[in-house]
């Protein structure tokens, strides 16, 4: 089955563009039903790359065609755990995702591919493909918190990311108390609008009023940030 392709705006907006847009999307779209009682929920990734980093430096080097592999667990718990590829293909990007149990997590987690050769799921036979090939294995804990709106039309979806910040060279993804450091010097929202053809007009007037004082249009990657405090020749 074809992977959807969808298109992805990310911007660094300031606490004020945040206040406003915020607001402003309240009352034309609708809250994500994962969020808590003010739309937010906290997301931890733990990010896998190759023994030689060609998801950091292909990102860098802006490869036009590229994937890199997570685990995903949301508010701490592991009640809902994620294994997902993101890919870009030039402009576009596509995400596959499966649910996957707590053990195969770990055994993940240990980049053990031991049995991974059997399984049904074609993600999870890319992670085995990448761990015996090229020495795929769990890098840098990325944590943030996500205030998310959604529209039905072209499955619009804006979210804010805020207190971005990294686990270092730690992979224990399901301990609550992991210490973890901001990669910025000061506080960085994140806005990201992804959609898959066409942004519906009034939310492109939307956005573009609300960030009319300077937004800029970035690539940003969260990994790459993350993976800073590494001293790799970025």
């Amino acid at each position: 089955m074809a992977v959807p392709l969808r298109h992805e705006l990310k911007f660094f907006i300031t606490p004020g563009q945040y206040q406003v847009l915020s607001r402003t999307l309240r009352a034309v779209l609708h809250p994500d039903p994962n969020g808590d009682e003010n739309n937010r929920y906290h997301i931890r990734s733990l990010y896998f790359d190759t023994v030689n980093d060609d998801a950091l430096y292909e990102k860098i080097n802006g490869t036009a065609n590229r994937s890199k592999y997570r685990i995903r667990i949301y508010n701490f718990s592991d009640s809902v755990i994620r294994l997902e590829c993101k890919s870009k293909y030039r402009d576009l990007i596509s995400k596959r995702s499966v649910r996957i149990t707590r053990d195969l997590a770990e055994q993940l987690i240990a980049a053990d591919p031991t049995g991974l050769d059997t399984t049904a799921s074609g993600l999870v036979s890319d992670v085995f493909r990448e761990m015996r090939t090229n020495l795929l294995h769990p890098v840098v804990i990325v944590d943030y918190l996500r205030e998310a709106w959604l529209h039905p039309a072209e499955e619009v979806r804006i979210t804010f990311d805020m207190q971005l910040r990294s686990g270092l060279g730690s992979v224990d993804l399901f301990n609550p108390r992991l210490p973890t450091v901001p990669p910025f010097d000061r506080e960085e929202i994140i806005l990201e609008v992804k959609y898959n053809q066409v942004l519906p007009p009034y939310i492109a007037n939307l956005l573009s009023f609300a960030l009319r004082d300077g937004a800029v249009q970035s690539a940003i990657s969260k990994y790459v940030y993350c993976r800073r405090f590494e001293f790799k020749e970025f």
